[in-house]
């Protein structure tokens, strides 16, 4: 009997139907769970989509019973420590480099940098999401201008157990109203579908038989506008946010969090406060 591994598959995939590009991210074994492999494929398509004339808008759907679990902190793919092609700032490779060094450049290109290139993408973007949306996986939903949800989807961001003011893109203040956030965040505890729909955070609840589809008829819904108005809406209520603060707020947060990271690095095992995958499970998450 051959014991020879077979490829891995593409970590996300990339489909046209007609208007709408469908971006998939493809972990499902690993409840999407982020390593930098799948992070700078999902920027690859999103450049895609973005020269790509015939798009109109841009799904971001996770295959499986999940969006997405967050950030790969321990998969047998995990890679944090490789080096890869920086495309979203000029900070310098991390993989030789040691300490708050190394974690700050990766941490501003894979999350900061590309979280905020994505949300400025000038085609409307969905988040169609299912079961977990969890840390990581709130960064990916809500860089997207929409959020469809299936009634099992929950969203949570527990890092806090780590010792962390929660996730590096943190748009909480603004994807929530603060004293939500705040208890969000405090507890760790899951905000389920129908929660997050009432206090704004998502735009639809559906069941979950019927996401694809009614994500796939609003975008297509949002196709019959012309592509300049779209561009120049998404970027008119961007810019809003921005006025309220948000882009400010991402760059004072960043530091917080790696200040974190630092702590941890100082008075416990490592930088997660010595919560790994086994001990976030248990904690509740």
């Amino acid at each position: 009997m051959s014991t020879a591994r077979t490829a891995p598959e593409e970590p996300v995939r990339y489909e046209r139907r007609g208007p709408v590009a469908v971006v998939t991210m493809n972990r499902p074994e690993y409840r999407n769970a982020q390593n930098s492999a799948m992070t700078y494929a999902l920027d690859h398509a999103f450049y895609r989509a973005a020269e790509d004339d015939a798009v109109k808008v841009v799904v971001l759907a996770g295959e499986g019973r999940h969006f997405s679990a967050g950030h790969d902190i321990g998969t047998p793919e995990r890679d944090a420590h490789l080096p890869f092609e920086r495309r979203a700032g000029l900070w310098w490779d991390h993989s030789d480099k040691q300490g708050a060094e190394s974690r700050f450049a990766r941490e501003s290109e894979v999350y900061l940098g590309m979280c905020r290139r994505w949300r400025e993408l000038p085609k409307p973007s969905i988040a169609s999401v299912q079961g977990a949306c969890v840390a990581g996986g709130l960064m990916l939903a809500w860089v997207c201008d929409l959020i469809v949800a299936s009634e099992d989807a929950f969203f949570a961001d527990p890092v806090v157990r780590m010792g962390i003011p929660g996730v590096e893109y943190f748009a909480h203040p603004w994807a929530m109203p603060p004293r939500i956030a705040k208890e969000f965040l405090y507890t760790g505890d899951r905000m389920s579908a129908c929660r997050a729909y009432e206090i704004g955070m998502i735009n639809r609840v559906v069941p979950g038989a019927e996401l694809t589809d009614r994500t796939m008829e609003l975008a297509e819904r949002i196709c019959e506008m012309p592509r300049m108005g779209l561009a120049l809406t998404k970027r008119a209520v961007n810019q809003a946010e921005d006025l309220q603060g948000l882009h400010a707020g991402l760059d004072s947060v960043f530091g917080l969090h790696h200040l974190a990271h630092a702590h941890n690095a100082e008075t416990s095992a490592d930088p997660l406060g010595g919560m790994d995958v086994r001990a976030m499970k248990k904690a509740g998450s």
